[in-house]
């Protein structure tokens, strides 16, 4: 099988060899410390890794490095990052922990009074700041900007000026991307943007250079209960919106993209959920179901829903919404245990992540102990298809390289035996 079709069967449920996926969406990414060790251990050329995703210090993974790994997805992103500046003009950067990497040319950062540092959206340096990384830190916090609310005042429009119809630049961003996808084995993964109703990472706006609307994120959750109708009038405007860009992008794409990152609202604390099954169901469904039935009912594209946490009662809603896919299956949260998971929505939806612990195993453990989650974590998830091994969100800042490397073996192995 070519590695489309090994994701391919595993998206239809049918058994076949585990996909694995790297890289395909900014919630399955490696940061960029591991990416440069990566590409050390397994003596690629040695040159800046780059940092196409400055929020989280996300890492470029190229060809080389996607083989080495076995990576069976291709991952096609917007021109623009989250502080609101597109990726052009690379310039070396010497980060805080002090790897140089690559930045784009508009990524300014200047000093925080922490010894940190502070990032501007659009490079504009004449606004203030919207993301800050902390002296010992290694990816961006969003800033909160929050102007003074009037609750008379209080317009939705405020809060959807980041959503827009594509520009022309970003139509031809997303041609070249595209027509860069269509030669290649891998399965096509494409994050459009503007599908996340209600995604907190989202409403700071790290974008905006001066945000209007609610955008604290404690604001906006108090909104979710007392300012309903205002949430709903985003959501319908933002919906919109977005309605209009898919069928832009699915003129250019075609049967070019296999799966669509439709959505990062999470849902899920540690031990909980944001919400009740019935506020999911009346405030965010109808818009993901219209999203997904306009995906469904015009082209063969699979659709993600992202959630941290523990989203266990919500998982039938986001089935019933039309949703593909669950990311990344944070299989430590309460209740998300993987053979549970596996009996009771294994039929229903694909599990896409859950392969290994990044909060614990992967970044603190010991090789064999990642080798012992990784087998059991396939043991359980992949029979019957259903399933592409990522890891539990992103591979984070400094991981020891020989925990990365047990993980790769651990599929290799369960792969080679044929299990």
């Amino acid at each position: 099988m070519t590695s489309r079709e090994k994701i391919l069967t595993a998206l239809n449920h049918k058994p076949g060899p585990v996909p694995i996926d790297f890289g395909g969406s900014h919630t399955s990414g490696i940061h960029v410390s591991c990416v440069a060790a990566l590409r050390r251990h397994f003596g690629l050329p040695q040159h800046p890794v780059k940092a196409f995703e400055p929020y989280q210090m996300l890492g470029l993974i190229e060809d080389d490095l996607r083989d080495a790994l076995g990576i069976d997805t291709l991952g096609l992103f917007g021109r623009d990052t989250m502080f609101g500046f597109p990726n052009v003009n690379w310039r070396e950067w010497r980060a805080p922990w002090g790897q140089v990497v690559l930045v784009p040319e508009a990524f300014l950062p200047q000093p925080a009074p922490d010894g940190g540092v502070l990032l501007h959206p659009g490079g504009d340096l004449s606004v203030p700041p919207s993301g800050h990384m902390p002296r010992d830190g290694y990816f961006f916090d969003a800033l909160i900007r929050q102007e003074p609310l009037d609750e008379d005042k209080l317009d939705p429009l405020d809060n959807c000026e980041e959503f827009a119809l594509f520009s022309d630049t970003a139509i031809e961003h997303w041609r070249g991307e595209l027509a860069g996808a269509r030669d290649s084995q891998r399965a096509v993964v494409a994050s459009p943007g503007g599908m996340g109703f209600g995604d907190i990472a989202l409403v700071p706006a790290t974008s905006l250079k001066r945000p209007r609307g609610i955008r604290d994120v404690a604001e906006w959750y108090m909104a979710l209960v007392d300012r309903r109708d205002y949430v709903h009038a985003i959501f319908e405007r933002q919906c919109d919106i977005a309605l209009k860009n898919l069928e832009t992008f699915a003129a250019i794409a075609g049967d070019t993209v296999d799966v669509v990152f439709v959505c990062g609202t999470d849902f899920g604390t540690q031990l909980s959920q944001f919400c009740s099954l019935e506020t999911y169901n009346t405030l965010y469904a109808p818009y993901y179901r219209r999203v997904n039935d306009w995906i469904h009912s015009r082209t063969k594209w699979k659709t993600i829903k992202h959630s941290c946490g523990a989203v266990h009662p919500l998982i039938p809603g986001f089935i019933d919404s039309g949703f593909d896919i669950l990311n990344p299956v944070q299989c430590s949260a309460t209740d998300m245990e993987p053979a549970r998971l596996k009996r009771e929505f294994g039929d229903r939806i694909v599990f896409w992540g859950g392969g290994v612990d990044t909060q614990k195993t992967l970044p603190f453990g010991t090789p064999a102990t990642v080798r012992a989650e990784v087998l059991d974590r396939l043991r359980i998830f992949a029979p019957g298809g259903g399933f592409v091994f990522n890891t539990i969100h992103n591979i984070q800042a400094l991981t020891p390289t020989e925990n990365i490397v047990a993980m790769l073996d651990a599929i290799r192995d369960y792969i080679t035996a044929g299990s």
